[in-house]
């Protein structure tokens, strides 16, 4: 049964799964979300639990947050490279319930392993120009190439979702997605058109490609509102992807954000190979504003 929660204590088990493991709260990684933007009262009444979702591929641990009372829009969050971890807990989980809204955020590696599968530290300090560092990626996100696995695993998170009290069945349910999540937040969006309502990515990788199954051609089989958010470095490597979206999505907002690297809006990213933040908090809460402004709209 679900409880009120403050910023050190989470509840044991949310109404409809029974099966729970225990989760130790923010730990030294809400030292620095405190520092960067203190906790709002609305924020405190957060529920949080830490819950199992079975797919036809195993079960998937996840993060669910809401308010502690009340119906809302659902929203489904596609973690980064690094998966569910306590960044995604604190800066999009926690904060978006904060704001009227049922939140999943499942591990996306759960046919690999459970999260967290990277520590903050080992985030902060991974190298992508590192071999060693890159090929711990490969298995993880092996899996997630194949689209059959992602749509399996988006109709049970839609389903998840449909069936849990504090998600509004009334309204359509939002979806975003980060670096990875991008194209995972496009292919939900193709599956569960039903269902979902508004798709955001943030410095989606892989949105278009020359594959068959490149994640823009499943654009006609999509009804939700749409946008795409990409950074400056990501633009400069392809520099036709923008239109390429923009025609295939010809109602979605597309946006180049400029002066932005890969992962701005996450806040744990590790530096650029120069030293230099590859966060970057001004344009991360333009992105924030965005999204809010399209789940406004579009999940009604």
């Amino acid at each position: 049964m679900t409880h009120d929660t403050d910023d050190s204590e989470r509840s044991s088990s949310p109404p409809s799964d029974p099966s729970r493991r225990d989760f130790v709260a923010l730990s030294a990684a809400a030292g620095w979300v405190a520092a960067s933007r203190p906790v709002s009262a609305a924020e405190a009444k957060v529920v949080e639990s830490d819950i199992s979702i079975m797919t036809p591929d195993g079960t998937c641990d996840a993060a669910f947050f809401h308010p502690a009372s009340g119906t809302h829009p659902g929203v489904l969050i596609w973690a980064d490279a690094f998966g569910l971890r306590p960044t995604f807990r604190t800066a999009f989980g926690r904060r978006l319930a904060a704001l009227g809204y049922s939140v999943l955020i499942p591990n996306p590696f759960y046919r690999v392993a459970k999260a967290p599968v990277f520590t903050e530290q080992e985030v902060m300090s991974f190298r992508f120009a590192d071999p060693a560092s890159r090929a711990r990626l490969g298995p993880l996100m092996g899996p997630l190439q194949t689209p059959s696995n992602v749509e399996k695993d988006a109709v049970a998170y839609v389903a998840f979702l449909d069936g849990q009290t504090q998600v509004s069945k009334n309204h359509k349910i939002g979806t975003q997605g980060y670096c990875m999540g991008g194209p995972l937040v496009v292919r939900t969006a193709a599956t569960v058109p039903g269902r979902i309502g508004a798709g955001a990515t943030f410095h989606g990788g892989g949105l278009v490609t020359p594959k068959p199954d490149s994640p823009h051609t499943l654009a006609p089989k999509i009804t939700a509102s749409m946008m795409f958010l990409i950074a400056a470095s990501d633009d400069m490597q392809q520099p036709t992807a923008k239109d390429t979206l923009k025609q295939s999505f010809p109602k979605a907002h597309v946006e180049v954000l400029a002066g932005t690297f890969h992962g701005w809006t996450v806040p744990d990213m590790p530096p650029q190979a120069d030293g230099k933040p590859t966060y970057d908090k001004p344009q991360a809460e333009h992105a924030w504003t965005k999204l809010v402004a399209l789940y406004k709209k579009s999940l009604a």
